[in-house]
Protein backbone atom coordinates (compact mmCIF):
# COMPACT_ATOMS: atom_id res chain seq x y z
CA UNK A 1 0.00 0.00 0.00
CA UNK A 2 1.53 3.34 -0.73
CA UNK A 3 2.32 5.85 1.62
CA UNK A 4 3.11 9.49 1.43
CA UNK A 5 6.54 10.86 2.23
CA UNK A 6 8.26 13.87 2.27
CA UNK A 7 11.33 14.29 0.90
CA UNK A 8 14.19 17.39 1.84
CA UNK A 9 17.11 17.68 -0.19
CA UNK A 10 19.92 20.73 -0.16
CA UNK A 11 22.21 21.38 -2.14
CA UNK A 12 25.69 19.57 -2.45
CA UNK A 13 29.29 20.70 -3.67
CA UNK A 14 28.09 19.89 -7.33
CA UNK A 15 25.83 22.56 -6.78
CA UNK A 16 27.03 26.43 -8.50
CA UNK A 17 26.03 29.07 -6.08
CA UNK A 18 26.59 31.63 -9.00
CA UNK A 19 23.75 30.07 -10.95
CA UNK A 20 20.01 29.82 -11.24
CA UNK A 21 18.44 26.37 -10.75
CA UNK A 22 17.40 25.92 -14.40
CA UNK A 23 21.23 26.71 -15.25
CA UNK A 24 22.99 24.34 -13.01
CA UNK A 25 24.82 21.03 -14.95
CA UNK A 26 22.88 18.40 -15.84
CA UNK A 27 19.11 20.75 -15.75
CA UNK A 28 17.75 18.74 -18.39
CA UNK A 29 18.55 15.38 -17.94
CA UNK A 30 17.19 16.26 -13.82
CA UNK A 31 14.41 17.65 -15.33
CA UNK A 32 13.88 14.96 -17.53
CA UNK A 33 14.15 12.31 -14.24
CA UNK A 34 11.68 14.61 -12.38
CA UNK A 35 9.00 14.69 -15.31
CA UNK A 36 9.30 11.49 -15.71
CA UNK A 37 8.25 10.81 -11.88
CA UNK A 38 6.02 13.02 -11.63
CA UNK A 39 4.31 11.50 -14.95
CA UNK A 40 4.15 8.23 -13.55
CA UNK A 41 2.55 9.43 -10.10
CA UNK A 42 5.80 9.09 -8.11
CA UNK A 43 5.75 12.32 -7.16
CA UNK A 44 2.29 14.05 -6.13
CA UNK A 45 3.84 17.97 -5.44
CA UNK A 46 7.78 19.22 -5.84
CA UNK A 47 9.63 22.45 -5.61
CA UNK A 48 12.82 24.48 -4.61
CA UNK A 49 13.17 26.41 -1.55
CA UNK A 50 12.90 30.01 -2.21
CA UNK A 51 15.57 30.99 -0.29
CA UNK A 52 17.87 29.03 -2.09
CA UNK A 53 17.87 26.49 0.65
CA UNK A 54 17.19 23.12 -0.72
CA UNK A 55 13.81 21.64 -1.98
CA UNK A 56 11.08 19.67 -1.02
CA UNK A 57 8.99 16.88 -2.78
CA UNK A 58 6.19 14.96 -2.20
CA UNK A 59 6.01 11.57 -3.08
CA UNK A 60 3.52 8.22 -2.74
CA UNK A 61 6.09 5.17 -2.62
CA UNK A 62 5.52 1.65 -0.80
CA UNK A 63 9.00 2.47 1.56
CA UNK A 64 11.06 4.98 2.34
CA UNK A 65 13.48 2.38 0.94
CA UNK A 66 11.62 2.79 -2.31
CA UNK A 67 12.16 6.66 -1.96
CA UNK A 68 15.59 6.68 -1.39
CA UNK A 69 16.46 3.70 -4.38
CA UNK A 70 14.52 6.24 -6.59
CA UNK A 71 15.98 9.50 -5.74
CA UNK A 72 19.67 7.63 -5.98
CA UNK A 73 18.87 7.53 -10.32
CA UNK A 74 18.48 11.43 -10.24
CA UNK A 75 21.09 12.33 -12.41
CA UNK A 76 22.21 15.24 -9.98
CA UNK A 77 22.87 12.68 -7.57
CA UNK A 78 26.16 11.47 -8.73
CA UNK A 79 27.51 14.86 -9.64
CA UNK A 80 26.48 16.10 -5.99
CA UNK A 81 24.30 18.75 -6.88
CA UNK A 82 21.55 17.81 -4.68
CA UNK A 83 21.73 15.29 -1.97
CA UNK A 84 18.65 13.63 -0.25
CA UNK A 85 18.53 15.17 3.56
CA UNK A 86 15.92 13.43 4.72
CA UNK A 87 12.68 11.10 3.99
CA UNK A 88 9.72 11.37 6.46
CA UNK A 89 6.81 9.28 6.50
CA UNK A 90 3.87 12.01 6.49
CA UNK A 91 0.32 11.70 7.22
CA UNK A 92 -2.50 14.41 5.42
CA UNK A 93 -5.53 15.39 6.88
CA UNK A 94 -6.62 18.09 5.00
CA UNK A 95 -5.76 18.03 1.14
CA UNK A 96 -7.89 20.68 -1.05
CA UNK A 97 -5.99 18.97 -4.23
CA UNK A 98 -7.74 15.55 -3.23
CA UNK A 99 -10.51 14.29 -5.31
Amino acid sequence: MKQTFAVTFTHGPGWDATRPVRQQDYWDEHAAFIDGLFDNGFIRIAGPFPDDAGSLIIVEADSADEVQQTFAADPWAPQAILLLDRVRRWEIFLDRHAS
